[in-house]
């Protein structure tokens, strides 16, 4: 498994907007080839950061097949409104777990 983290800023006073955002988009991500988990996680320091957490079979499960669909336009539709930057994306694999 992969992980996409996403760190992503959002324009101020619109976090209930943008969590509520990213609640409706859940089956998108439910449904999508290769995905299988997501999360998203909210900074204690920085009220307008984020980062979105999802993890997948392989790269191009994300890269490939979910950029490539019609439901990423729809998470983008639903989401974008909110950044205030493009979010930064990287993948990650697992090297060590401690517990």
């Amino acid at each position: 498994m992969i992980f996409e983290i996403a760190a992503i800023r959002i324009k101020p006073d619109t976090q209930s907007a943008f969590e509520a955002a990213v609640a409706t988009a859940v089956p998108l991500f439910k449904r999508a080839q290769g995905c299988l988990s997501m999360r998203l996680e909210h900074s204690i320091e920085h009220i307008d950061g984020y980062r979105l957490v999802v993890g997948w079979a392989t790269l191009d499960d994300h890269i490939v097949h979910f950029r490539g669909s019609e439901d990423f336009q729809e998470w983008r539709r639903l989401v974008g409104p909110y950044f205030l930057a493009p979010p930064e994306v990287e993948h990650m694999n697992t090297v060590l777990t401690g517990f």
